[in-house]
């Protein structure tokens, strides 16, 4: 019977490998209000190009590392680089790098979509020519022109994300830091906006965010983080983390009670179910891992009716984590 085998992210890799070049690094980030310690000392390595999810409960300090990396609060200690410049002592060539869409909306209600991003697009000092050509240009790409003369307190909540987000990219940042950008949307316009970041990254933009849906962390990034008491207590890519948690199986079931026996008798490891004719295999839900098993009932003339492959999720994994549970092949604090 084949042993388990760690393999590495189905993804695409951009996070892949200590020299690719980064759009976000901090070593040692540390964060305290009064006596409560927020962060304790965070490494980050983010390659540009990538999608990089920060998870963790309520407090965990996730809005404080966005709040220190994008110059809105100094941290007490350790260092960060965005976008190449040091965080404190080039906060403005930072701030000129990236763009910030917070958990609430930066949207002014009491003026109309089009006048928001005209309103950014002077902030940003466009020209007025200019400025009019990337609002429209935006406001377009959001499937927002209907809406661009209405007051922007009558759109429903996935429009306002969508014109917060439009606001954002006014400047052409290159990096975005999205804190919680989907809290409180429907599962529709959740989707839109999973499909608006990934053509974002798509067009070489590095996403950094933030949430609490895991659904939406296995989704879209290149590599998890997730952050509990002020600690990132794992990282990696979503099928890395979710090896780290006990409990991966390949179940076989059988139509024919002989072929059930046969391979109980031959799989001394398997936890049988003699009633549902079924065997359950230990696995950590690899592809070469399956192929093994695969091989293997090959080579012993045993076929089974159904094979099913079951793999700790992301909820796993942060319930397991934050719960300050002991979980084995641990990577070390940087995030890369």
């Amino acid at each position: 019977m084949p042993s388990s085998v760690m393999s590495t992210s189905a993804r695409g890799g951009a996070g892949a490998g200590p020299q690719a070049p980064a759009a976000v690094s901090a070593a040692g980030l540390r964060k305290s209000y009064g006596d409560k310690a927020v962060l304790r000392g965070i490494d980050l390595h983010i390659p540009a190009g990538s999608v990089f999810a920060l998870l963790g409960p309520n407090g965990a300090g996730k809005t404080t590392t966005v709040k220190i990396l994008s110059t809105l609060i100094t941290a007490d200690g350790g260092q960060a680089r965005v976008a190449g410049h040091d965080v404190a002592a080039a906060p403005q060539a930072v701030r000129a790098a990236i763009g910030v869409t917070g958990q609430f909306s930066a949207v002014d209600g009491l003026i109309t979509g089009e006048e928001n991003m005209l309103l950014m697009a002077d902030l940003h000092h466009l020209p007025r020519r200019e400025g009019r050509r990337v609002a429209g240009e935006l406001l377009e790409r959001f499937d927002l022109v209907e809406a661009a003369g209405k007051p922007a307190s009558t759109y429903s909540g996935g429009m306002k994300r969508r014109l917060d987000i439009a606001m954002t990219l006014v400047g052409d940042p290159r990096i975005i830091f999205l804190d919680e950008p989907t809290t409180g949307l429907d599962p529709r316009s959740r989707h839109t906006m999973w499909q608006i970041i990934r053509e974002l990254v798509r067009g070489g933009v590095t996403v950094f965010l933030t949430t609490q849906y895991l659904e939406e962390a296995d989704e879209l990034a290149d590599r998890i983080a997730v952050l509990s008491d002020g600690r990132i207590a794992a990282a990696g890519s979503a099928e890395e983390l979710k090896r780290m948690v006990p409990g991966g199986h390949v179940r076989l079931r059988f139509a024919d009670p002989a072929a059930y026996r046969s391979a109980a008798s031959a799989l001394g490891e398997a936890t049988g179910d003699e009633k549902a004719l079924a065997l359950q295999i230990p696995s950590d839900g690899s592809q070469r891992e399956l192929r093994s098993i695969l091989d293997w009932l090959d080579s012993a003339g045993i076929e089974a009716d159904e094979l099913t492959v079951h793999t700790p999720d992301l909820d796993d994994v942060f319930f397991a984590l934050t719960s300050g549970t002991n979980l084995p092949h641990q990577p070390k604090e940087t995030v890369r």
